[in-house]
């Protein structure tokens, strides 16, 4: 499902050059959990921006889906993340002149689904926010968006789905819930998940972790 093959990003900096990614070979198969964890700075991000396609590596392959992403112009990984992809923010990402209904709505219009609204309006009741379809981000409370986030990551229906520090912006009661959904609706929705996180017990509650230290990638023995 996700592949990498001699994967590389670096960057110059005033210092010299920055090697972010030092060759990483992974892959993550069809229907697997797995969390990316490691100290800030150690290039998890960077690895998921190039698994979904979001950035460019220095050299290296990805692929995604049986696609070699690395290989495709920027138009091209966009109409195939719209296909197979799915985000899960820290900061939400909504957009803050639509409504909560609308922000879900979004993704499914671009990729021309049938009653788009309906199927937001579905996804919404799911989450538990059909009483604030209505409402803008600004009137959201931060749980409540980033339950938004999740209706719109899921909405789509994306065989794949990414999330950078999903529950990073919550405190920790709100993000154990927001955690409690996104597994929840992942296991009944079958999709691959991949999970960047510092939160240790996060990480636990995927199939696998992969530890990144210093551009490098190791696979965690699990207890």
């Amino acid at each position: 499902m996700i592949e990498t093959r001699k994967l590389k990003q670096e960057v110059t900096s005033g210092e010299g050059a920055l090697v972010i990614l030092k060759g990483i070979d992974m892959a993550i198969y069809a229907g697997e959990s797995v969390a990316i964890v490691g100290v800030s700075g150690s290039g998890k991000s960077t690895l998921l921006g190039m698994l979904a396609g979001l950035d460019r590596p220095s050299s290296g392959e990805v692929f995604l889906a049986g696609t070699e992403i690395t290989a495709l112009d920027e138009e091209q990984r966009a109409l195939l993340r719209g296909k197979q992809v799915g985000f899960v923010f820290q900061n939400f990402q909504l957009l803050p002149s639509l409504t909560a209904l609308e922000n879900v709505m979004l993704p499914l219009e671009v990729k021309g689904a049938k009653e788009p609204q309906v199927r937001a309006a579905q996804w919404l009741d799911r989450v538990g926010l059909a009483g604030r379809a209505t409402h803008y981000p600004l009137q959201l409370s931060g749980g409540e968006q980033q339950r938004v986030a999740v209706a719109r990551a899921f909405a789509s229906e994306a065989p794949i789905l990414f999330a950078d520090e999903p529950t990073g912006n919550l405190d920790s009661r709100t993000g154990e819930k927001v955690a409690d959904l996104l597994f929840s609706l992942n296991r009944e929705s079958g999709t691959t998940l991949v999970l960047v996180t510092h939160d240790p017990k996060l990480a636990a509650r995927c199939d696998r972790q992969l530890e990144m230290e210093d551009g490098t990638l190791r696979e965690v023995a699990l207890a």
